[in-house]
């Protein structure tokens, strides 16, 4: 029996049961779960190992390669992590713990811009050599500040790929894109900035605000809100982190989302060394070790965000209102710009049909949240954040075992399903 601990409100018994079948049907390690409504916690669930190699699991279990940052589905594997676990082997999920969780990191990320466009101190619709005059570079004079939010800045991949050392040094990634190339004309299309997001933001927020991304966050959005939420992960925090890896898979989705049997187009486009899918999921070479602790204290806010379940739920849920009597983070017009549809259609990155609004995914057939107004953000591998404005709901699932899948993991759509359920 899975000792699931938390509480859930009336009515969203559905979402627990949904939870306990995740452990027992499929192959979930270590997770949480959070749902807010109306700015009131109604969910809040754990359970199993705060290690993803901490209990009986497939061999293997606890590399953390192939990563957002590295080799996509398809992809030859990387080398198994071997950063050691700073908890007893099967120590249980506590009440506080965290996980790295990948792309869930770019909704926050996108939320400290429009943040600062909300304060007026960034014109979306300004060229990004405004506040950066090294980025005109190479074409991109015309690149505006909404491009790099809705994918539509040409730069999902580079040249010359990073080293895991570079790439965490705050200045070798910000550089390489200021001298690279738009892969097509930025504003004309999109395709998926994988882990290029994270770098382009990263030089653009110390450039209008003094301060870095990662203290921006900690300062104006965790702190005030009372988020377990870092966007480089503080030493004193890091025994509540857990170890991320790779789990067995469950039988592939039929519709909805990339599986592992995706269409030959796709398969085709990760398999293909040459082409823009694979190159812009392989920007670091090798992988990097995502247990390691210079990753983990590393700002990378394409996917290096480290939280709680709890977290996320109350992060969205004060996107869209009150959270328990405290502070509004979006005006309505901040709102409206979350969640509009900015690109949409055939990704470049992705192959398949994508939408975004600035900064976040949009509800479609291949990131499925709550329904037709949702926003927010999966994380490779499973992790998931959103809100539904029209609902009142706010979500957040995060999980220590990674499945292949980019988008629409089973166990997070299973716990959306239920909240939906429950409404």
């Amino acid at each position: 029996m899975t000792d699931v601990r938390g509480t859930v409100a009336d009515g969203f018994e559905p979402v627990r049961e949904a939870f306990v079948r995740n452990f027992e049907q499929r192959g979930e390690r270590g997770a949480a779960v959070a749902v807010y409504r109306d700015g009131h916690k109604v969910v809040d669930l754990w359970a199993g190992t705060r290690d993803v190699d901490g209990g009986p699991g497939p061999a293997g279990a606890g590399d953390a390669s192939g990563s957002e940052a590295g080799t996509p589905p398809g992809a030859p594997p990387g080398s198994p992590s071997a950063s050691p676990s700073a908890s007893p082997p099967g120590a249980p999920w506590a009440v506080d713990t965290a996980q790295i969780v990948r792309s869930v990191t770019k909704g926050v990320a996108a939320a400290v811009v429009l943040l600062l466009h909300q304060r007026g101190r960034i014109d979306l619709d300004a060229p990004v050599g405004t506040y950066w005059p090294e980025f005109k570079a190479a074409g991109k004079e015309r690149v505006l500040v909404r491009h790099l939010l809705s994918h539509r800045a040409g730069l999902p991949a580079l040249d010359r790929p990073l080293t895991p050392a570079e790439a965490i040094d705050g200045v070798s990634g910000p550089a390489a894109l200021a001298a690279q190339a738009p892969a097509w004309q930025p504003g004309t299309d999109h395709g998926y900035h994988a882990q290029t997001y994270g770098w382009l933001l990263a030089e653009l927020v110390p450039r209008v605000t003094g301060r870095s991304i990662g203290r921006w966050v900690a300062e104006e959005i965790a702190r005030p809100l009372g988020l377990d939420f870092w966007l480089g992960l503080p030493a004193e925090e890091a025994h509540r982190v857990g170890r991320i890896g790779p789990v067995e898979e469950p039988p592939p989705v039929r519709s909805g989302g990339l599986t592992l049997r995706p269409k030959r187009s796709v398969a085709d486009a990760y398999r293909d060394p040459d082409s823009l899918t694979r190159r812009a999921f392989g920007v670091i070479a090798p992988l990097p070790d995502e247990n390691a602790p210079e990753y983990r204290a590393a700002e990378l806010p394409a996917s290096g965000g480290i939280s709680t379940a709890r977290a996320l739920a109350r992060f969205y849920a004060s996107t869209i209102g009150a959270v328990d009597g405290g502070p509004r983070l979006f005006a309505p017009a901040t709102l409206t710009l979350a969640r509009t549809e900015e690109s949409a259609g055939p990704d470049r990155v992705l192959v398949v049909p994508t939408r975004y609004g600035l900064g976040f995914m949009l509800h479609g057939p291949a990131a499925p949240l709550l329904g037709p107004g949702s926003f927010g953000h999966p994380g490779r591998g499973g992790s998931l954040g959103f809100a539904d404005p029209d609902a009142g709901i706010a979500f957040g699932y995060v999980t220590n075992g990674l499945r292949k899948g980019v988008t629409a993991d089973p166990r997070a759509q299973a716990l959306v399903r239920a909240v939906r359920s429950a409404l």
